[in-house]
């Protein structure tokens, strides 16, 4: 995980639209960048519901909300349907993201040893700096934890 005080790594990557999101046309507002394994799964649909539900409230206060996960842009467009979410979900399938973002880690599940992505948030502030950075996040609690970070 990256540390707080520390300038976000800039990306380029398409939603489940096709087109191409960068942190630097973010510049002047906060952006949440969350992190999460797999679209479709239990805790990775309640948390992007979670956001999702939010927007008002984020985009209210100037906040920009954005997925990142290993799926492609048509399992985000599937994603994004099903649920009716209205942010834009990023595809890193090569990993270069996350990579660059730390949250590819080695993860035990009933002693099986495996590589994933480590549910994390990073509140990044309006100059690009990370100010708030949280792993292990619950994901049915972290919307609504980062609406009251985000705003304050």
């Amino acid at each position: 995980m990256l540390k707080v005080g520390t300038v976000a790594p800039d990306f380029s990557l398409p939603d489940q639209n096709g087109v191409l999101h960068s942190l630097a046309d973010y510049r002047g507002k906060k952006v949440i960048l969350y992190f999460y394994p797999k679209d479709m799964t239990s805790g990775c649909t309640k948390q992007a519901c979670g956001f999702s539900e939010r927007m008002p409230h984020f985009l209210g206060k100037g906040v920009v909300v954005l997925g990142v996960s290993r799926d492609s842009v048509q399992s985000h467009k599937r994603f994004e349907e099903k649920y009716g979410l209205a942010f834009p979900l990023l595809a890193d399938p090569e990993r270069k993201v996350i990579e660059a973002y730390d949250v590819w880690k080695e993860k035990v599940n009933c002693g099986k040893v495996s590589f994933g992505i480590v549910r994390t948030t990073y509140l990044i502030d309006e100059n690009g700096v990370i100010i708030r950075a949280q792993d292990k996040v619950k994901a049915a609690d972290n919307p609504e934890e980062m609406l009251q970070i985000a705003g304050g």
